[in-house]
Parts: structure tokens; sequence; C-alpha cells
């Protein structure tokens, strides 16, 4: 394998009774490979995906953090089987200290699925089996929610579709179990799926507060996302949407739902997106009127995955997963991690075939893919870049500082300097570079930052910095406006190139640089 997988694992590895097969996702912190059971088994699939996560060679930090994930996903499917939650069969432990990259891993062995509604959304807006396929998601959420269980992050992404066209609700490392009337997950969440009471909340020592509701409103954002092919509120970014909400929630601004909604659909979803919690459907009730509108009883037909025609391409999508968005592969499974690598499902173009673009290979013409960038962030540098029409502001120059300034550490914190996440905002100044239209946010963000919102942003102050700098300044005026980055394009200015104070982060940034561009591309 070339490729920088998080955790790779080279085909034919052998753990437990299972042979590594192709790869088929990787996001910053884990990989997920097919694999085939070697010997018999009464109680054994004869395929699975394994999930690895290298939890014998991250740093303590990291560690701590994985740990917390993955004990939330094992303890969840230790506890609750029901038909429409992934299945877990085991969970191993790489003993193999001839590999320090594989040596202590976790690997949490999952029911292999075909596909995942956010590469059918990919391949084909708006699906007709849509209404059915919702059933099937609400009747997983009423599941959980029946166990006492809250998801925590539910999106396309983290369903996915099997080999019968059934569907499986996956990815349970936010998932928590409710203490009364609240439960307490990590400080992550993909904002266009949380409900705006949610957005900027208090963080405590224990996670973030969150209610059953939360899912809920998930669902409403889905589904208004499958029957139409939109979002229920404004905005082209996410960062936008977000904004929309929470003047939603305030009462300023409304609801945008499609008028291709049906009346009973329309219903469904206003139930699901209340203004706040209190109001909000549950599950079960919600369950019973999806299941009217969709014409469905409580054992569901498998729907067909549709086939992509000879020749027709994917239109752009958006998996916020990890922080990968503009996603031109076609799939993208919900086993935690956010984009397929090749070779998971064959190239070509013949009928049946899928457009197998990875997150480490996507934009390869502008970025090395062999120099150790996450491929989880791979698409959202090079798109941030493309986004900016300065000819300094290249996806080289992006993944050079974000190297700089955290390593490419999502969850950076540094309250000394008050700067967090990835690219190390300060919560005031990131404010005013989060939207796309370039006025500043109503509210001062809280951390933690999503890569998702702190890159774009990044590549948004860094475009509006490069026209700003003198023409007759000294040095490489791609590391000038790093260097302005890290202090200001009036200092830059006034000291004629890069000030003294940072020459030793411009330095390193140059090093990056140079190491992340292709041959003749700067």
């Amino acid at each position: 394998m070339t490729e920088p997988y998080a955790v790779p694992v080279p085909k034919g590895y052998r753990v437990g009774v299972w042979e590594v097969r192709e790869p088929l996702a990787t996001g910053a912190f884990g990989s997920v490979y097919t694999a085939r059971r070697i010997g018999d088994s009464d109680v054994l699939p004869p395929t699975a995906a394994l999930k690895f996560l290298p939890t014998g060679t991250a740093t303590p930090r990291r560690l701590a953090h994985l740990r917390e994930l993955i004990e939330r996903e094992v303890e969840l499917h230790r506890r609750l089987r029901h038909p429409r939650l992934v299945r877990m069969y085991e969970t191993l432990t790489v003993d193999d200290p001839g590999r320090p990259g594989l040596d202590g891993a976790t690997v949490l062995v999952l029911e292999r699925a075909e596909g995942s509604l956010s590469a059918l959304l990919a391949a084909t807006p708006r699906p007709a089996a849509g209404p059915a396929l919702l059933a099937q998601i609400c009747e997983g959420l009423a599941q959980l929610h029946g166990a006492g269980w809250v998801h925590g992050d539910l999106k396309p992404a983290n369903v996915l579709l099997m080999k019968d066209g059934s569907v499986r609700l996956a990815d349970f490392n936010m998932a928590a179990e409710l203490e009364g009337t609240h439960a307490y997950t990590p400080a992550f969440s993909t904002p266009d799926y949380t409900p705006p009471e949610l957005l900027w909340t208090e963080i405590g020592e224990r996670g973030r507060r969150i209610r059953a509701s939360a899912d809920v409103w998930a669902f409403g954002v889905l589904a208004h996302l499958v029957l139409t092919d939109s979002f229920p509120l404004p905005g082209a970014t996410p960062a936008a949407r977000r904004d929309a909400a929470a003047a939603y929630a305030r009462g300023t601004d409304e609801l945008r739902l499609s008028p291709r909604l049906s009346d009973d659909w329309r219903r469904i979803i206003s139930a699901c997106l209340t203004r706040t919690h209190e109001n909000r459907i549950t599950a079960e009730a919600l369950l019973r009127r999806v299941e009217a509108a969709a014409g469905t009883r409580a054992r569901h037909r498998p729907f067909r995955l549709p086939r992509l025609r000879p020749g027709r391409r994917p239109r752009r999508a958006s998996v916020v997963a990890g922080a990968a968005v503009g996603v031109t592969a076609v799939a993208a499974l919900a086993y935690g991690v956010s984009v397929w690598g090749d070779g998971a499902r064959g190239g070509g173009s013949g009928p049946g075939a899928t457009a197998n673009v990875s997150a480490a290979t996507y934009g390869a013409s502008d970025l090395r893919t062999d120099r150790g960038i996450p491929p989880a962030y791979r698409l959202l540098i090079v798109e941030t870049a493309h986004d900016c029409d300065q000819k300094e502001v290249t996806p080289a120059l992006i993944a050079a500082m974000l190297k700089v300034e955290s390593d490419f550490d999502p969850d950076l914190s540094d309250p000394a300097n008050d700067e967090y996440g990835i690219a190390r905002w300060t919560p005031r100044v990131l404010r005013w570079w989060m939207n796309e239209d370039g006025t500043p946010g109503e509210t001062v963000p809280q951390p933690p930052f999503p890569p998702a919102e702190s890159i774009p942003a990044m590549g948004r102050y860094l475009c509006w910095i490069a026209p700003r700098l003198h023409d007759d300044l000294t040095g490489d005026r791609q590391v000038l406006v790093a260097a302005a980055y890290r202090t200001s394009f009036g200092t830059v200015n006034k000291a004629g190139g890069v000030p003294p104070d940072v020459r030793e982060y411009a330095g390193r940034v140059a090093h990056h640089l140079k190491e992340y561009a292709p041959p003749g591309r700067r």
C-alpha cells in the first residue's frame, strides 16, 4: 500500500482468525479494511470489516481520547443487539512488536456493509426509496432511545447500507447512555446535524450534556436532505447554516423547508426541527409518523442500491466526519472514518463501477501524497485553497501552516495563548473569518473548533492577507503570508519582510512548504 493511511496494514496481514484484504476507508486516527475469515466458525461470518485504531502508538493525550471513543463504541455493541444497529463480532489487540505502527492497536471486527447513505446521496440525489430508507433509520433511532442510549452523531455518513438493501446505524464512538434526561458525549459533533441548543453549549469535565432530542433534530435534517437534496436552513457552508440555526432558535429566522416535501413529511420534519428541545417529538412517536408517511410496517422491505450508468460521474458531495468536505468519491463508509480508499470496490467506468477517489490521493497535482498529511484533511485543504483567487494561497501552504501550527491536531488547546484547534484560532479572531460572506459571526465561538470550520477560516484569512502585503517585501511571498497570519500584514510590511520574532516559525513553514509541494508546484 502506497497511500498514507492512518494505520497502514499490508494485504494478507493476519489478526486473530482474520486476513486483511482491501482497504476501505481511513480517517485521521483509524483505518478500515475488508477481511476474510481463515478457518471454520459457527458464529463468525466469512467476511467482515476491520477497524484498526492505533491505541498502542498514539501520544498520551491522543491515546486517552481514542480510548474513550473506543470504550463508548465497544460498550454499546456489547450491551445492545438490534437489527438496525451495525453488529460488532469481537474486539482484538494486535501483538506484533516487529511492527511498531501496529503493535498494540485495537481492532473492532464489524459487520461488513455494501455502502453508505452518504455514498447513495452523492451518486443518486433524492433516491426513489428515500421514504422507506428513512423509516429504517428512524427504527434504528427508536431502538437506541428505547434502550436508553443517544447516538450523538447521526448523519448520512453514519448510516450503512447492507448488501440486501437493509439499513444499519453505525459509528457509536459518540454514543452515550442516558442518565435520567441527559447523557454526556465528547465535545464534538457535525455542525449541520447539531441542534441549536448545543452549538455553543458549555463543555464540562464529563463532556457535553446531550438529550435524546438532539438525535431527533439530526434525523429531521437528514430526512430533508434525503427527500429534497437540500438542507432545511439556508447557507452555502456549514458555518453559514450553523448561524442560520442559531437565528432560527432565537426566533429571528424561519426554517426554509423545500416545496418538494409532501404535507406529511413537512409536518414530520417540522416536529423534529423545533426551536427548543422541549417541543421536539420523541423517537417512538416519530417512528409511527414516519412509517405512516412511508407506507411501511415494522419489518421494512429492503431496497436495492442503484447502479451508476456507464460513464456517469457522481455530483460533488459534502462529507464532514473528520472534516472532509467537497468529496468527489462516491462512497464513504460509516465505520467512524470518513472516506473510501482506492481499490475498495474496483474501478473503471462499466456498469456498476464506482469512482474511487480517496482522500489520500485527491488533489495529488497540488499536494504530495507521501509526506504525512493526514488523509482526513487533504480534501478540505485542497478545496479551501482552490476557493481563494490569490496565487500565494496554495494547498501546500495551508498544509505547511497546519503542520507548524498544531501538527494537524484538531484537539489542540493552548489556554495560555487563547488558541485552539488545528489552525490555532483565538475565538474572537475566528469569529471574523468563519462566514463565507466575510461578515463576523454574531456570537464568539467557543472551542473546540472542528477542522471543517478552522481550515476554511484559515484560507479566507490568508486570502485577505495576500493582496495587502507590499510588493517590495524581501522573501518568499508564501512565507510572508504565513508570517502575517502569525502577526499581521501591517507588521510584515513595516519590517520589510519576516519580522525577527517569527523567523523560526516562518522557517519551519518554508521547510514544510517545500516538502508538501509537488515538483514544479508552489
